[in-house]
């Protein structure tokens, strides 16, 4: 029976050609569930939130995982991206009228939060490690300092009224569209810059791979889709401000690459799945909804001594969650393993040619 499984399991992850139906599959769902209602208002918020993250996930994956370095800077590039395109809705784009100019916003936000990860990449030349988390921590305060101080943007009061626009259908979009770029960047000769300068940056330099192009672009690809989620985020949310945007907001990030997986596009999002969803499962409210079939006398004492503070502890609990994690589980999920739809076929191929020589049959990096 277990053999049967793992046939039919290995000639599934064979067909190639089934990825691309299930993208198909689920633009189409994407459009389907909130025309005809299959799930209500709250799930469909849920499920708009876990793509947000997963784009923030897979995005700082990039420089954290692939790169290896310690970036804290990605709610700064989020906010950065959510307030260039908030802003372009409300005072520039008329996009009540003609609500296709909303992807030029969104754009626009991930191409001024693209700007700054360049600015952020120049210390990556000079310092890593730390010291370099200690330089992008101080970049995270810097942008939340400025959005505080600047009284045409809200100031601390932040940006309320912002128009819905975010939708089911736009999010799943901009979820395959990142996806596919950071995947064809991580297996172009650019990405393969990357993996090197995780493994020695100096050996890198001594074989010719132009590191500092390759921080550029991997910082600049990250930040560019860290704004894009935050153009989202901001006119699902319909509000923002700085506190936001802090470095609770970084810890949620970390959280979900580390608990999936660093180096895996497939661990990020199972990671933001999963960190999502029991967020969401964490709220006093839900956990009342799931436990109001108990008998009074037993739901009262603990909705009052327990189910109304977890909006308190969850944000103990999820964090406790990251340092357990990097203590007993360090590679996460799938920490340096991939699915095998996302490994190009010329790459697996190349590995079984070289399984094969050295007698091997295993492949460590697909599932």
């Amino acid at each position: 029976m277990n053999g049967a499984l793992v046939e039919s399991r290995e000639w599934l992850v064979a067909q190639r050609w089934l990825l691309p139906v299930l993208i198909l599959i689920g633009f189409g769902l994407a459009f389907a569930i909130p025309e005809y209602g299959w799930f209500n208002k709250y799930v469909q918020l849920v499920m708009m939130y876990v793509g947000i993250n997963v784009i923030l996930a897979v995005s700082l994956n990039l420089v954290n995982g692939y790169m290896g370095e310690f970036s804290l800077a990605h709610a700064g590039f989020m906010a950065v991206g959510a307030y260039t395109s908030a802003l372009l809705t409300m005072k520039v784009l008329p996009v009540l009228d003609y609500p296709a100019l909303f992807p030029i916003a969104i754009l626009a936000g991930g191409a001024m939060a693209a700007l700054f990860g360049l600015i952020v990449a120049v210390p990556s030349f000079k310092t890593r490690g730390d010291y370099l988390a200690l330089i992008t921590l101080a970049f995270l305060m810097i942008v939340k300092s400025l959005i505080e101080n600047i009284d045409y943007i809200g100031g601390p009061r932040g940006i309320p009224g912002i128009r819905k626009l975010t939708t089911l259908p736009w999010v799943f979009f901009w979820v395959v569209v990142t996806i596919w770029v950071i995947r064809n960047f991580v297996y172009s000769k650019y990405g393969r810059g990357v993996l090197s300068v995780r493994e020695d940056e100096i050996a890198s330099d001594l074989m010719s791979v132009n590191t500092r192009r390759v921080k550029f672009l991997a910082f600049a690809v990250s930040s560019f889709f860290a704004g894009i989620a935050g153009g989202l985020f901001a006119h699902l949310l319909q509000f923002i401000s700085p506190r936001v945007f802090d470095i609770i907001k970084t810890t949620d990030i970390l959280i979900m690459v580390y608990l999936g997986g660093i180096a895996s596009i497939g661990g990020s999002i199972l990671g933001a799945t999963v960190y999502t969803v029991l967020l969401e499962l964490l709220r006093p409210s839900t956990v009342a909804a799931m436990l109001s079939w108990l008998p009074d006398v037993v739901f009262e004492p603990l909705n009052e001594h327990f189910i109304q503070h977890l909006g308190i502890w969850r944000m103990v609990i999820m964090p406790l969650a990251l340092v357990l994690v990097m203590i007993f589980w360090p590679r996460g999920m799938m920490g340096l393993r991939e699915f095998r739809w996302f490994i190009p076929k010329r790459d697996l191929e190349a590995h079984h040619r070289g399984a094969e020589h050295e007698g091997r049959h295993d492949v460590p990096h697909g599932q």
